[in-house]
């Protein structure tokens, strides 16, 4: 097979040269992983790929990120960042390659499952993602997805979208191609099609693993949002930082809208695949985490629990004596008698805001949660529902309803 060729052409260095980024190897790697899934590659291969990447990825930015992903599960190192790619899409982040923001890398992902999901249905049943759902499901799957991407679809006007679930007649899915936004024409843009590595070989796992991207995307938005609003109030910004915190908030719209996506996953097919995803969980979300910390310092408890053990780096940032955050400079400034009481009242409701969108978007994960797993374990080794549950109760201000609380109370 052509891939293997490519396989055994990068291990034996026959014919490369420098100007080669191994997007061609990446390509071949990747279809036989969408064939087989990655749990089930040749060790043969596995170890090619091992040599590949010890002796050829020097200079080869992507390909290292690539092969660090596709490598996991034979060097025993599976985990979210890894089954995600995200290394990878990391560097569609960096102004370095393609610079692209996470909110349009988010829109892309999604995008892409459209894409996926109508070019998918036009082949045979025995293709590559085998089991594609029924037209009630996929047309479902369209309509949240078409509406996540929203008025992002090219030339296509809004009215064009259908306003309810399973109103995409099959017979304008691929209509709707040529309006999809799609990666930079750059050679940075050509790994964006490589930066999916099933485990296993049903369907669904392609657009799970897509959400489950565009989530990390959504929340390293509002993880950068809540931490420029700590320094536009450090800087004594006061509307400048209440822009940034209802920005985070209308954000948290669209990390729910991807619950939607979600739930059209059918839970024999979820079932199917998870038993290879053993390791990685969202747990192990390090972007959700930034965000938790940019609000707050979380409580003695949430810092121990399996939600900053899975993390070990964000706890470090955690603990770090100078780490600051929205709580900590309403805490400082309050001291100091900054701001004026009218001023006060609107960040006061802002971080309200957020606070009960957050609490709605954690509530909405238990639900989809019970639906999919019922009494199952999480795959990153936590209690599944029982730890969603456990998770209500926290907040991301209890330092500052704690102050309010008491300042009440003196009054």
């Amino acid at each position: 097979m052509a891939g293997f060729r490519e396989v055994s052409r990068w291990a034996t260095g026959d014919g490369l040269t420098p100007e080669l980024d191994g997007i061609s190897l990446a390509r071949a790697v990747t279809e036989q992983a969408r064939r087989r899934g990655k749990h089930f590659l040749r060790t043969k291969t596995l170890v090619q790929l091992s040599e590949i990447r010890s002796r050829n990825t020097s200079g080869r930015p992507f390909l290292e990120a690539f092969l660090h992903c596709m490598l996991d599960k034979h060097e025993g190192r599976f985990w979210n960042r890894s089954y995600l790619a995200l290394p990878l899409l990391e560097l569609l982040l960096d102004e370095r390659h393609a610079a692209l923001s996470p909110d349009r890398l988010a829109t892309l992902l999604i995008s892409d499952v459209i894409r996926f999901e109508i070019e998918a249905a036009a082949t045979s049943p025995g293709e590559p993602g085998r089991g594609r759902p029924d037209p009630a499901t996929l047309r479902k799957r369209l309509h949240h997805a078409l509406r996540f991407v929203g008025d992002q679809l090219g030339a296509m006007d809004a009215e064009d979208v259908p306003p309810r679930p399973g109103q995409v007649p099959e017979s304008r899915m691929e209509d709707l191609l040529p309006h999809l936004p799609r990666p930079p024409a750059t050679d940075a843009g050509r790994w964006f099609d490589v930066s999916v590595q099933p485990v296993y070989v049903l369907h669904d796992e392609y657009f799970f693993i897509r959400a489950l991207q565009t989530h990390e995307m959504v929340f390293t938005t509002i993880s950068a949002d809540t931490q420029a609003a700590v320094r536009e109030l450090r800087d004594g910004h006061l509307e400048a930082a209440v822009e940034r915190v209802d920005h985070a908030t209308a954000m948290f719209e669209r990390a729910a809208a991807l619950f939607r996506i979600v739930a059209t996953m059918r839970a024999e097919q979820f079932f199917a695949f998870r038993q290879f995803t053993q390791g990685a969980s969202a747990i192990q979300s390090e972007q959700y985490k930034r965000f938790e910390m940019a609000c707050g310092a979380p409580t003695a408890s949430r810092l121990q629990s399996d939600a900053f053990t899975n993390v070990p780096a964000v706890r470090a940032e955690a603990e770090e004596a100078g780490h600051d955050s929205l709580t900590r400079a309403c805490l400082d400034i309050r001291g100091e008698g900054g701001f004026s009481q009218a001023q006060w009242t609107v960040l006061d409701a802002a971080l309200g805001r957020l606070e009960s969108r957050h609490q709605r978007w954690k509530a909405t994960h238990r639900r989809l949660a019970m639906r999919m797993l019922g009494d199952a374990h999480g795959s990153g080794y936590t209690s599944g529902v029982p730890y969603l549950t456990e998770c209500l109760d926290n907040r991301l201000f209890w330092q500052l309803g704690e102050v309010g609380a008491t300042a009440s109370a003196t009054d």
